[in-house]
């Protein structure tokens, strides 16, 4: 295995890569960082958690000067993410003395503006950058590096046609690198069109079943609230994340759980920044111990010590149930995912069993008492295909 220093990174870099005391690079920074360094157009693919960010950063932090203009983009889906790697890229410029901002929505633009007069590297979500562009507030001329993390997300997002008007924005000699999860057909066509002869990097793997521990509970949606009370009361867990499939729901759980003294907090997109901010570093400090959420914390957003997942809905989409469950078993360190099904989720969960064939095991259903719950109409009546 090779070390940090294999990669001949300037003093600075090599010193603050040092301080924060990573040892050895990870597969997705071993094989993408030469290729960053060298200058080279790169299609990344990598799960969430496996060290993109230092992978590009690294050659972002490198390539950029202080005091002459915006020279690096990173675009992000999401402002927890972008959030996220502005703090990453802070730490890895110690050195340096970098101006890295953040730049999305739900905040005002004055401060925003201020701080982009004098910013080195921008981190950015598609649509708020966008407006700056608009504004007439920002000057991409000087951008010689691109950076599009989770791309694929954004797309999902429906962020294309904001991504191509920001690219189109900046100057055709940059460096391009796109990082995605996975490669669905819209990502190849968008490399093909604006990466020069890009090298593609691929260093997805398989769900470790020996250190992740994956099963299910079929119960009626009238006690799919009872049971998952239950499981929180009586599950000895370091960290737990409730993912739900709306808003809406996700208002409702936590209601619920805090009716009955749960130590629990809610993200979504519906909250202001403020809110979502504080939810996540009190979520990270250990001061609130279950983080119900809808998938707006499936990518990106890196917390420790998660020891359990519970699915409370099913994605409709078998990559998001990838993306939940990646938030545990990191690092070597173990995890378990409990799936609550009811009739409305079992086409999804079928999906998702076709799609990866992960190894489920069906959970026999503790006696739990009913509480009370809103509870939904459901309409669907079909069984998983179990395997």
């Amino acid at each position: 295995m090779i070390s940090f220093e294999h990669f001949k990174f300037s003093d600075d870099l090599r010193k603050s890569i040092e301080r924060l005391g990573y040892q050895s690079p990870t597969k997705i920074q071993e094989e993408s960082i030469p290729l960053i360094l060298a200058g080279r157009d790169m299609l990344g693919e990598s799960e969430t958690g496996s060290g993109k960010t230092l992978a590009f950063g690294s050659g972002v932090i490198e390539n950029t000067a202080r005091g002459k203009g915006l020279q690096a983009l990173i675009l992000t889906p999401t402002r927890e993410l972008a959030e996220q790697v502005k703090v990453s890229l802070c730490k890895l410029a110690y050195h340096k003395q970098l101006k890295i901002t953040a730049i999305y929505g739900g905040v005002s633009f004055g401060p925003q503006f201020r701080s982009l007069k004098s910013a080195d590297i921008v981190v950015a979500t598609p649509g708020r950058f966008k407006d700056h562009l608009q504004r007439g507030t920002v000057n991409t001329s000087n951008v010689s590096i691109l950076v599009l993390d989770e791309a694929d997300r954004m797309l999902d997002m429906g962020f294309i046609d904001d991504i191509e008007m920001i690219i189109n924005s900046c100057p055709n000699r940059k460096q391009t690198l796109f990082f995605s999860a996975t490669i669905p057909p819209q990502i190849e066509k968008l490399s093909k069109r604006y990466l020069k002869r890009p090298i593609k990097v691929s260093t997805r793997k398989h769900v470790d079943s020996k250190k992740l521990k994956q099963g299910y509970f079929d119960v009626p949606r009238s006690l799919k609230f009872s049971l998952l009370l239950h499981l929180l009361r009586d599950t000895s867990s370091k960290l737990a994340m409730v993912f739900c499939n709306t808003r809406r729901t996700t208002d409702v759980v936590i209601k619920h759980l805090k009716i009955y003294k749960v130590d629990a907090v809610a993200l979504h997109g519906g909250f202001p920044q403020n809110k979502r901010t504080e939810a996540i570093e009190n979520f990270k400090e250990g001061k609130i111990h279950v983080l119900v959420c809808t998938d707006v914390a499936a990518r990106g957003i890196h917390v420790d010590n998660i020891s359990h997942i519970y699915n409370y809905d099913i994605p409709s989409n078998p990559i998001d149930y990838v993306h939940r469950i990646g938030r545990t078993a990191r690092a070597g360190e173990e995890g378990q995912v409990i799936n609550l099904l009811s009739e409305e989720d079992h086409d999804n969960f079928s999906r998702i069993l076709c799609e990866y064939r992960f190894s489920i095991n069906k959970l026999k259903k503790p006696y739990v008492e009913r509480v009370v719950f809103c509870s939904h109409r459901t309409s669907s009546s079909k069984k998983p295909r179990m395997r």
